[in-house]
């Protein structure tokens, strides 16, 4: 799927000039004269960039770049204004913006930044894909594997989440097997990668499995 580039600019004038000039470069562009009009019509699942003017009637462009941190994380932000300031840009930057830059910009500093912001986009698409796909693998622990993965993340040895659980050592390397192999996972460190990467809690042990009721022994 070709990415799209929203341009969200009340100035006509700028919107279409930035329009026609991303077209005749061969990318796909939508263009919305508010950021209400944007949002309404947001395609969140669709990969692409916005180009957000900072000053608007209704929502300005730090109000929007607010919503989208909600509504569509992954969705990039290049910041195009003839009306920007020091103070704003950081601001824009610190919430996750890609780029800030005044306008009218030539394509010779639209495209790269554009070309950032894409690349941007693909990165987070696939790291939330990769999480995602971990997040999966911890939820199909039975309660008593999350609870020993648990465990093995906090550096606990067999013999300790033995007396922790109640439970004898040999079951431990039994859960300890069924985890990592649940989670094609060969060493510790990879397990509390995981861990890390999904800010795996003490919470999710109790209700990872949960449809299996009570943890086994």
């Amino acid at each position: 799927m070709q990415p799209v580039i929203h341009i969200v600019d009340d100035d006509k004038s700028c919107r279409t000039a930035t329009a026609r000039l991303l077209s005749a470069y061969g990318l796909r562009v939508e263009a919305y004269e508010s950021g209400d009009q944007f949002l309404a019509r947001l395609p969140y699942c669709e990969p692409g960039c916005v180009l957000l003017d900072l000053q608007m009637p209704g929502l300005s462009g730090l109000q929007i770049q607010r919503e989208l941190c909600e509504l569509a994380p992954l969705l990039p932000i290049v910041f195009l204004t003839g009306e920007g300031d020091i103070r704003a840009g950081v601001d824009a930057m610190k919430a996750g913006a890609t780029d800030f830059l005044e306008k009218p910009s030539s394509v010779a500093v639209l495209i790269p930044a554009i070309e950032q912001a894409l690349a941007q986009y693909e990165r987070q698409r696939l790291e939330h894909k990769r999480l995602q796909e971990q997040r999966t693998l911890v939820a199909s622990l039975s309660a008593r594997e999350a609870e020993v993965f648990r465990l093995i993340v906090r550096g606990k040895l067999n013999k300790q989440i033995a007396h922790v659980l109640g439970i004898s050592e040999r079951t431990v390397k039994v859960h300890r097997h069924r985890v990592m192999e649940k989670l094609g996972v060969r060493s510790v460190a990879e397990a509390v990668s995981i861990a890390a990467g999904i800010d795996f809690t003490n919470r999710d042990a109790l209700t990872s499995g949960s449809r299996s009721g009570r943890p086994s022994p």
